[in-house]
């Protein structure tokens, strides 16, 4: 099966073609949209891209696989990233990473069997100062204790 961007995104992409100096600029955007779509990016989505920003498909497969916020298999609806820096590690990371392992039964980056979350380690997520913190998808956790973990795992769907 083939990836085809939805209709709100392909008017989003091109709306933004105007902004930039060439449609190949649109690449992290287009991604994103991909992202955004099917929770990965898939080979038929990189062609897909390849195609609309008139690219060699291998350029894409690059930018697709040089970040790591992009994601080539599937991954869980919540999207747990703990971060792994300095700050993070003095703070107690590593009783909080053990604590997650422990109570979603998986390792680092695995999946648990429903498909409800995936756990990754990321570097900074930019707030030592309330370290250690995490990423569920989009939201930020500052300060976290187990027990807060808690309370944040059992307020998600």
């Amino acid at each position: 099966m083939s990836f085809t961007f939805t209709e709100e995104n392909l008017q989003a992409l091109e709306s933004l073609e105007k902004r930039y100096p060439s449609k190949e600029a649109l690449m992290l955007p287009a991604l994103w949209k991909v992202m955004r779509q099917q929770g990965h990016i898939d080979t038929e989505a990189m062609v897909a891209v390849a195609e609309w920003l008139e690219v060699p498909p291998v350029k894409v497969y690059g930018v697709a696989t040089f970040y790591t916020m992009f994601h080539l298999e599937p991954i869980g609806r919540h999207h747990i990233q703990l971060c792994k820096t300095l700050s993070c590690a003095l703070c107690g990371k590593a009783d909080i990473l053990a604590h997650l392992k422990k109570k979603l039964g998986i390792e680092v980056g695995e999946t648990t069997e429903d498909g409800r979350f995936t756990l990754s380690q990321v570097e900074c997520l930019g707030s030592c100062g309330t370290a250690p913190v995490m990423q569920i998808n989009d939201t930020l956790y500052e300060n976290l204790t187990i027990e807060k973990v808690d309370e944040i795992l059992e307020g998600l769907e």
